[in-house]
């Protein structure tokens, strides 16, 4: 059989990018589980399948940019399914390490909510071109029906491809972070050396004329109208450049809900709560409503704009803030002397800290992570050390993508 001769292939389940695969393994995108497909394997792939038997749940994705753009891997399928997949992707992983647990109902943001993200722009012969990466491609698809993003973003389109045209030369490609905030877009682009300042004047008109908060090129700031600030609880705080953000305000919301109800017992708040990997402050201003706070976090400019937001707000009982690595020093267990404790870790996880929270007698923890396979691991750590999980509540703000993120509450068995 040559190698180029199309075969047929029963997906039996999704892979972590939310391709489907078939036995070999071959991985064959815009599948699902229990479907037919027909096509031509290459390095163990098929990229572009023929559905001969659809699933019950495959749905005609809603999105005219789907087939092209890298944005979104599960347009195709049912937000049942989408739901109930994240959902055994978190017990999976839960059961990897020998933990089950309850799982409180999903929240998934609604379309046309994302108030972050991150375009690529290239010049081309006729001008330049905005948009997602193509999936696994380097190739750029311009997306003017984005389904995604909140429409302020979608309003920005223009400004980028003028950018774009004016500073990216053929051979490079321009990061654009977008931020709406509450006083504008903020933008940090990135990719290429800063432009002369020549082109810097005509970069600085453009930007007045579309009303931009702040403009910034890796991470250094270029012109500023009007500090672009977010509202945390009480306080308003104005990020970095390219600081991390929760990705809808929506999922945030629904975030900062399950962590108030993590760290909250029968007799109410805590009076104290340590908030670790803190950023710029999206669980530690609001709780700080409630209780006393002290939120950690490495990155100093991060720590910064917490504790000015803090100084700035009314209605906050004591809050102090402090800078540490909490990978290479993690706050010991002696140090631990709260009520209950926040823990929103990067992908990597926190496998020090739970070691030393593991030890410690906080009451109560809530955990937020971005990466079910770490969380898994960090909750054996917790549980071995005479934690109970409560439950997980599979948070979506990552519509129709493979990403998983989850809140959870942790209790300590003799408290």
């Amino acid at each position: 059989m040559p190698p180029d001769h199309p075969t047929r292939h029963t997906i039996t389940r999704l892979n972590h990018r939310g391709d489907g695969v078939a036995p070999g393994p071959v991985h064959i995108p815009a599948t699902l589980p229990g479907e037919v497909v027909e096509g031509t394997v290459t390095d163990g792939r098929i990229a572009a399948p023929k559905i001969l038997t659809p699933a019950p749940y495959r749905i005609r994705p809603p999105c005219p940019h789907a087939r092209a753009c890298g944005g979104c891997a599960l347009q195709h399928a049912s937000d049942a399914f989408v739901a109930a997949w994240k959902a055994d992707v978190v017990r999976m992983a839960l059961a990897a390490q020998g933990l089950h647990t309850s799982f409180r109902p999903i929240h998934t943001s609604p379309a046309r909510a994302r108030r972050r993200a991150t375009l690529a722009g290239r010049r081309t012969k006729k001008g330049a071109l905005v948009g997602f990466h193509a999936r696994a491609s380097d190739t750029i698809v311009a997306i003017p029906g984005c389904l995604l993003l909140h429409p302020d973003l979608m309003a920005a389109l223009p400004l980028l491809e003028a950018i774009t045209a004016l500073c990216a030369s053929r051979s490079t490609t321009l990061s654009f972070t977008l931020t709406l905030t509450d006083t504008g877009l903020d933008l940090d682009i990135s990719g290429a050396p800063s432009p002369e300042a020549s082109r810097l004047m005509t970069l600085a008109h453009l930007v007045e004329s579309a009303s931009l908060a702040r403009l910034s090129w890796s991470g250094e700031t270029i012109s500023q109208s009007v500090p672009p600030m977010i509202p945390f609880g009480p306080a308003r705080v104005t990020p970095p450049p390219g600081a991390f953000l929760q990705a809808t305000a929506d999922g945030e919301a629904a975030l900062l809900a399950a962590v108030t109800s993590a760290v909250t017992s029968a007799i109410g708040p805590p009076a104290t709560i340590a908030d670790l990997f803190s950023g710029c402050g999206t669980f530690a201003l609001p709780l700080a409503t409630q209780a006393r706070v002290h939120a950690v976090e490495g990155d100093a400019a991060m720590i910064t704009a917490l504790a000015t937001g803090a100084r700035q707000a009314t209605g906050l009982r004591p809050l102090t803030t402090e800078v540490r690595d909490l990978f290479r020093r993690p706050l010991l267990t002696a140090e631990l002397d709260y009520g209950a404790v926040v823990i929103d870790p990067p992908r990597a996880g926190a496998e020090a800290q739970c070691r030393e929270l593991a030890q410690s007698a906080v009451p109560r923890i809530a955990a937020v992570s971005c990466n079910p396979v770490t969380f898994a691991r960090d909750a054996r750590i917790l549980t071995q050390g005479g934690y109970v999980l409560d439950w997980v509540q599979v948070i979506d703000q990552f519509r129709w993508s493979a990403h998983v993120e989850l809140a959870a509450a942790f209790s300590k068995a003799d408290s």
